[in-house]
Protein backbone atom coordinates (compact mmCIF):
# COMPACT_ATOMS: atom_id res chain seq x y z
CA UNK A 1 0.00 0.00 0.00
CA UNK A 2 1.48 3.74 -0.73
CA UNK A 3 2.53 5.58 1.41
CA UNK A 4 2.04 9.38 0.85
CA UNK A 5 3.19 12.57 2.21
CA UNK A 6 2.13 16.55 2.22
CA UNK A 7 4.40 19.20 1.05
CA UNK A 8 4.75 20.85 3.91
CA UNK A 9 7.18 18.78 5.53
CA UNK A 10 9.58 19.53 2.83
CA UNK A 11 12.93 21.10 3.49
CA UNK A 12 15.44 22.63 1.25
CA UNK A 13 19.09 23.75 2.54
CA UNK A 14 22.56 25.59 1.19
CA UNK A 15 25.59 26.49 1.99
CA UNK A 16 25.81 29.66 3.89
CA UNK A 17 29.39 29.86 2.35
CA UNK A 18 30.77 28.92 5.87
CA UNK A 19 30.26 25.01 5.57
CA UNK A 20 27.29 25.07 6.98
CA UNK A 21 23.96 23.93 5.28
CA UNK A 22 21.43 26.71 6.27
CA UNK A 23 17.97 25.81 6.17
CA UNK A 24 16.03 28.14 4.11
CA UNK A 25 12.10 26.00 3.94
CA UNK A 26 10.79 28.85 6.42
CA UNK A 27 10.31 31.48 3.66
CA UNK A 28 9.50 28.81 0.84
CA UNK A 29 6.23 27.92 -1.01
CA UNK A 30 7.79 25.53 -3.67
CA UNK A 31 11.00 23.32 -4.36
CA UNK A 32 11.12 21.53 -7.29
CA UNK A 33 14.34 18.87 -8.19
CA UNK A 34 13.91 18.02 -11.90
CA UNK A 35 16.45 15.33 -13.53
CA UNK A 36 17.07 14.23 -16.90
CA UNK A 37 19.35 12.14 -19.19
CA UNK A 38 20.63 12.91 -22.41
CA UNK A 39 20.62 10.30 -25.46
CA UNK A 40 22.40 9.72 -28.34
CA UNK A 41 20.75 8.31 -31.35
CA UNK A 42 22.78 5.03 -32.82
CA UNK A 43 19.77 3.59 -35.64
CA UNK A 44 22.11 1.77 -38.39
CA UNK A 45 20.79 1.48 -41.61
CA UNK A 46 18.61 -1.80 -41.88
CA UNK A 47 16.43 -1.21 -38.60
CA UNK A 48 12.89 -0.38 -38.51
CA UNK A 49 12.80 1.06 -34.87
CA UNK A 50 15.64 3.86 -33.62
CA UNK A 51 18.00 2.97 -30.92
CA UNK A 52 19.53 4.97 -28.42
CA UNK A 53 22.46 4.71 -26.26
CA UNK A 54 22.63 7.03 -22.35
CA UNK A 55 24.34 10.01 -21.85
CA UNK A 56 25.49 12.75 -20.15
CA UNK A 57 22.77 13.62 -16.69
CA UNK A 58 21.22 16.56 -15.96
CA UNK A 59 19.63 18.64 -12.82
CA UNK A 60 18.64 21.74 -11.79
CA UNK A 61 16.61 23.02 -8.68
CA UNK A 62 13.60 26.09 -8.90
CA UNK A 63 12.76 27.45 -5.55
CA UNK A 64 10.14 30.15 -5.05
CA UNK A 65 8.64 31.75 -1.75
CA UNK A 66 8.55 35.08 0.13
CA UNK A 67 11.05 37.53 0.22
CA UNK A 68 12.99 37.93 3.81
CA UNK A 69 15.34 40.47 4.46
CA UNK A 70 18.03 37.87 5.68
CA UNK A 71 16.99 34.85 3.18
CA UNK A 72 16.82 37.24 0.41
CA UNK A 73 20.04 38.92 0.74
CA UNK A 74 21.91 35.60 1.62
CA UNK A 75 20.46 33.98 -1.68
CA UNK A 76 21.04 37.29 -4.03
CA UNK A 77 24.83 36.73 -2.23
CA UNK A 78 25.52 33.33 -3.25
CA UNK A 79 24.57 34.19 -6.86
CA UNK A 80 27.10 32.55 -9.32
CA UNK A 81 28.42 30.78 -6.25
CA UNK A 82 28.98 26.60 -5.94
CA UNK A 83 26.79 25.58 -3.17
CA UNK A 84 26.11 22.73 -1.57
CA UNK A 85 22.42 21.94 -0.83
CA UNK A 86 20.33 18.81 0.92
CA UNK A 87 16.64 18.27 -0.43
CA UNK A 88 14.18 16.38 1.48
CA UNK A 89 11.01 16.29 -0.41
CA UNK A 90 9.48 14.62 2.46
CA UNK A 91 11.04 15.77 5.51
CA UNK A 92 14.10 14.95 7.94
CA UNK A 93 12.14 12.36 9.67
CA UNK A 94 13.78 8.81 9.64
CA UNK A 95 13.44 6.90 6.09
CA UNK A 96 12.73 10.13 4.33
CA UNK A 97 14.86 10.40 0.99
CA UNK A 98 17.20 13.23 0.84
CA UNK A 99 18.75 14.16 -2.43
CA UNK A 100 22.20 15.87 -1.97
CA UNK A 101 24.88 17.32 -4.17
CA UNK A 102 26.45 20.91 -5.51
CA UNK A 103 24.61 23.57 -7.35
CA UNK A 104 24.68 27.33 -8.66
CA UNK A 105 22.53 29.61 -7.83
CA UNK A 106 22.24 30.82 -11.54
CA UNK A 107 18.97 33.03 -11.08
CA UNK A 108 17.52 34.87 -8.58
CA UNK A 109 14.44 37.31 -8.74
CA UNK A 110 12.31 39.02 -6.37
CA UNK A 111 9.10 40.83 -7.27
CA UNK A 112 6.73 42.86 -5.65
CA UNK A 113 2.97 43.61 -6.84
CA UNK A 114 0.06 45.76 -5.53
CA UNK A 115 -1.92 43.97 -2.46
CA UNK A 116 0.66 40.72 -2.63
CA UNK A 117 3.31 39.90 -0.59
CA UNK A 118 7.36 40.47 -2.00
CA UNK A 119 8.40 37.41 -3.48
CA UNK A 120 11.44 35.41 -4.42
CA UNK A 121 12.45 32.79 -7.05
CA UNK A 122 15.36 31.04 -8.20
CA UNK A 123 16.96 28.47 -10.22
CA UNK A 124 20.25 26.29 -9.16
CA UNK A 125 21.84 24.26 -12.25
CA UNK A 126 23.54 21.30 -10.02
CA UNK A 127 27.04 20.51 -11.07
CA UNK A 128 27.84 17.29 -11.00
CA UNK A 129 25.84 13.93 -9.93
CA UNK A 130 22.77 14.17 -7.20
CA UNK A 131 23.05 11.71 -4.31
CA UNK A 132 20.22 9.97 -3.28
CA UNK A 133 19.33 8.75 0.38
CA UNK A 134 17.57 7.43 3.00
CA UNK A 135 17.94 9.23 6.65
Amino acid sequence: MPTFTHGKEAVFKVDDSGGTLRDISNVLNSVSLSREADTAEVSALGTDDKAYIAGLRDATISIEGMADVDTSGYLDGILGVVTDFEFFPAGEGAGQVKYSGTAILTSFESSAELGGAVSVSGEFQVTGGVTRATV
